[in-house]
């Protein structure tokens, strides 16, 4: 178990979060850090699945909503650090690059080395808060939880989306994107906490009037169809305290440098997420 859970204030309910996958739809995840800090709320456990285990560990590893907040606009609301951040992370060899390179060729775990705040830590020993990461074992056909040893590799095999970034090989097996199994994480928390809070960030595919969907909108479409069957299922096995999905489904995985955009047409999840807390600890306390 990573880190030391903080310690519970007397007669007040703790809380988990779970933070789904989404690329950077998952952008969206810094209003519910933000909140949870304005509410002065800090999570006794976390889940996170790609972009989500990132935010996750970001918050494990200490920083605030704010700091996330401005980190992430200090690099995407600049194209040109961006792409300088990208090719530092290009390929190593010549023989990586044989046949030209292309975005499958990157590895994430290159990506997030050249991404990542320096406040998120090397294992998951070093957090301040038990973390959970989910990845795919590709071969082995089940879900793996990472919570102990190297970080930043289970940070990678979480993020590792197929068609977009190359699989992470971890102790011998070959990981992707943890989304494939578990998009929000929510069932791992479950009697780690008072209050469960899950934030789906999956989206769904919307239809553009006059444009015709093309093989990659059908095939990540496809993918976030999957993922919220996957979601539906899990609800009504093993469902959250509270479930909230920000308006995301507009943005595209690899849509970044719209964060100006996509936090602005995601913030009214932070009085959601307010009003939904408030009704869970009513409910709580008349239970």
């Amino acid at each position: 178990m990573s880190g030391n859970a903080p310690a519970r204030r007397s007669g007040e309910p703790t809380f988990a979060v779970a933070f789904g996958g989404g690329g950077a739809r998952g952008l969206a995840h810094i209003h519910v850090i933000e909140t949870l800090d304005e509410l002065g709320i800090k999570p006794v456990a976390i889940a996170g699945t790609s972009i989500g285990a990132i935010m996750g560990a970001a918050v494990a590893a200490g920083m605030t909503g704010r700091q996330v907040h401005d980190y992430a606009r200090s690099i995407l609301m600049k194209r040109a650090e961006v792409i300088s951040r990208m090719w530092s992370a290009r390929p190593g060899s010549l023989s990586e690059m044989v046949g030209g390179l292309k975005v499958t060729q990157f590895s994430i775990e290159r990506v997030l080395h050249a991404f990542l705040p320096h406040q998120v830590p090397k294992t998951f020993e070093e957090l301040g808060i038990p973390l959970q990461v989910t990845a795919t074992d590709y071969y082995g056909h089940h879900l793996t939880v990472f919570s102990e040893g190297d970080l930043r590799s289970a940070l990678g095999a979480s993020a590792a989306i197929p068609a977009v970034f190359a699989p992470v090989v971890r102790d011998g097996r070959t990981y992707v994107d943890g989304g494939m199994y578990n998009p929000v994480p929510f069932d791992l928390l479950k009697g780690k906490a008072d209050i469960v809070i899950g934030i789906d960030v999956v989206g769904s595919p919307q239809q553009t009037e006059g444009r015709k969907p093309t093989s990659i909108d059908l095939m990540f479409g496809s993918t976030q169809l999957l993922m919220q069957s996957i979601i539906a299922h899990k609800v009504e096995q093993c469902p959250p305290d509270i479930l909230l999905r920000p308006p995301v489904s507009k943005y595209r995985v690899l849509d970044f440098l719209k964060i100006d955009s996509l936090m602005t047409e995601t913030a009214s999840v932070k009085d959601e997420l307010k009003r939904a807390i408030e009704r869970a600890v009513e409910a709580r306390s008349a239970a």
